[in-house]
């Protein structure tokens, strides 16, 4: 929100994280705004796109869970996906026009084998179908124009690929992968080493680190609390400190708490391993990031808002 603007009428602030199951059919932008609408939010916004076609997580950040947003981008991301075999689109998924189609006649041992040479390291080269920029203009604005360009590969890891079902000409495979990852890509890449071609008919994302196995909320149950009981809407919210799971918590204290709130840089227990550490107060309140240093200094790096 720029500066000046006014919020809107019956806005509030609210703080946490919700796990959303967005519905097939909309942009992860409109999925926010609705939510944001609902929970009738001062400040939302999204932890990685998911295309229009998918479905599954997309973690809601509301107002000081903004500010730790970035963790959530930059995190590792599960997947189920459906490929159709033997054919091959304008957009690598069930949106495009088919380009290609021939018939497929491979086994599950062979397309293991096949599954097996994407794991690890590798460089992929994004769709024309996407959001990155190049040259300050968007791929896929390009693309709707029937352009195409030259993308420069990137690299990514996959760190496991499992065959789930493989029946007749649809393979189901199981992705965890690194931020960055275009599943479409994968699936025509899949293809194409199958030789048979294929595009990317159905994705849910499964899961964020570190929101594994957790379950989301539907945007229908969204909507029925909405309209019954909108203030049990915030029991469905993770803290705000749920995104950094995993990192060692620090519990600070008087002065030092005060300090640190007030961006200065403090002295710890030496005995702390260096790196990003959660802050804790010495009532169990997350107030924010820092980052440990060899000498047992400790300098704040995201700091919740405490003054509202």
């Amino acid at each position: 929100m720029g500066r000046g603007a006014r919020r809107p009428k019956g806005f509030r602030d609210v703080d946490g994280i919700l796990l959303l199951d967005k519905p097939c059919g909309i942009s992860s932008n409109k999925a926010l705004q609705k939510v944001r609408y609902l929970f009738k939010a001062n400040k939302a916004g999204h932890t990685g796109s998911l295309d229009p076609l998918a479905t599954g997580m997309l973690p809601i950040c509301f107002g000081e869970a903004t500010k730790f947003s970035t963790y959530l981008l930059d995190a590792s991301k599960s997947y189920r996906a459906v490929c159709q075999l033997g054919q091959t689109s304008t957009t690598g998924d069930a949106e495009g026009e088919i380009t290609l189609q021939q018939a497929v006649n491979v086994t599950r041992q062979e397309v293991e084998e096949i599954l097996k040479r994407f794991v690890g390291l590798i460089d992929q080269k994004p769709p024309m179908h996407s959001a990155i920029k190049v040259n300050g203009q968007r791929l896929y604005k390009l693309a709707r124009k029937g352009e195409t360009i030259e993308r420069q590969s990137r690299s990514i890891e996959i760190y496991s690929l499992e065959l789930i079902n493989l029946n007749e000409n649809m393979l189901t495979i199981d992705v965890h992968c690194s931020k960055g990852t275009y599943i479409r890509t994968l699936a025509e890449d899949i293809g194409e080493q199958l030789g048979c071609g294929a595009f990317l008919a159905k994705l849910k994302r499964t899961g964020v680190h570190p929101f594994w196995d957790q379950p989301c909320v539907a945007m229908t149950e969204l909507q029925s609390l909405a309209d019954s009981s909108p203030h049990s809407l915030d029991a469905l919210l993770l803290p705000v400190e749920a995104a950094l799971s995993g990192l060692p918590r620090v519990i600070i204290e008087g002065a030092e708490a005060r300090a640190i709130q007030q961006g200065q840089v403090i002295q710890a227990d030496s005995s702390q391993p260096p790196g990003l550490i959660i802050l804790i107060n010495h009532e169990d309140q997350f107030i924010g990031i820092g980052e440990a240093s060899n000498d047992g200094r400790i300098s704040p790096k995201r700091l919740m808002n405490t003054a509202r």
